[in-house]
């Protein structure tokens, strides 16, 4: 077996939850995952954005993924976190979540892509695939659509 195909064909994932529901987040998207702080708000702004903060001298704006994708409000925990991603396109954005959960590695195999559909509203429409790891499913982000504004 070659195990440098192996490799190749694997990414890694994570894993976060909101409400009952499992997400994966491609970990090329993550710069840093941090606790939840002040998040200073920002006038006439799409209502799925919290607001700013202040990250090391680096103004990050701050999205509520539970928002965003139709789910209720955003309930904070010890556990909620702020997901850092670094974006091409947008540079930096937070993302809100429940919790962290793990990191996850998949193979090519272990994820069944999904079919594209054409309703934008849908949640469905955040999800490329969907990863299987034991007995569990992990719903996977497209974390270009899910950031997309509208």
């Amino acid at each position: 077996m070659d195990t440098t195909k192996k490799m190749d064909d694997a990414n890694q994932y994570i894993v976060i939850s909101m409400g009952d529901e499992q997400f994966g987040i491609d970990i090329k998207y993550i710069d840093n995952i941090v606790k939840m702080q002040h998040i200073t708000r920002v006038p006439n702004v799409a209502s799925y954005i919290r607001g700013i903060i202040n990250l090391r001298g680096e103004i990050i704006p701050v999205m509520s993924l539970r928002r965003k994708m139709g789910m209720d409000d955003d309930v904070e925990t010890k556990a909620s976190r702020i997901i850092i991603l670094r974006l091409e396109q947008l540079g930096m954005l937070g993302i809100i979540v429940d919790e962290v959960k793990e990191v996850l590695t998949l193979d090519d195999e272990d994820v069944e892509k999904k079919a594209v559909t054409e309703n934008k509203e849908d949640t469905d429409s955040y999800i490329f695939g969907v990863g299987k790891y034991g007995e569990s499913l992990v719903s996977l982000l497209d974390v270009n659509s899910v950031v997309a504004f509208e």
